[in-house]
């Protein structure tokens, strides 16, 4: 979601990739929650961060702590910023609507930060 979530709101202004520790899928109810605010991921999939072994980054952000105590090590010039979210349940383990819910907590939650911390040095 942080991934459809910074590409909207950066309006092409930066390049964004997603990754993750353990690649698996792209939830329907990530799908769903982005969807009703007119973001579409549907096109998008889960990627390992090996896909990204020979990339250079700017910027390197993790949004689960999972993902911070395990994340490689990245060079000096790479700012690396942290934010926990919520990680929502997994699924089958509660009722679809009761996991969209946390899908759009986390969403909204997602975007006001991106917001707040990257919108205003994307509009200098």
């Amino acid at each position: 979601m942080a991934e459809g979530l910074l590409r909207h709101i950066a309006g092409g202004l930066i390049e964004v990739a997603s990754a993750g520790t353990i690649p698996s899928t792209v939830r329907r109810e990530a799908i769903e929650a982005l969807q009703e605010i007119g973001i579409d991921i549907s096109h998008h999939r889960s990627k390992g961060i090996h896909e990204f072994q020979d990339s250079s980054f700017d910027v390197v952000l993790t949004v689960c702590d999972n993902a911070k105590e395990t994340c490689p090590f990245f060079p000096a010039s790479v700012k690396v910023v942290h934010r926990s979210f919520e990680d929502p349940p997994h699924e089958g383990d509660v009722p679809y609507e009761e996991s969209l819910a946390v899908f759009r907590r986390v969403r909204d939650e997602i975007a006001g930060y991106l917001q707040a911390e990257f919108l205003p040095s994307l509009q200098k």
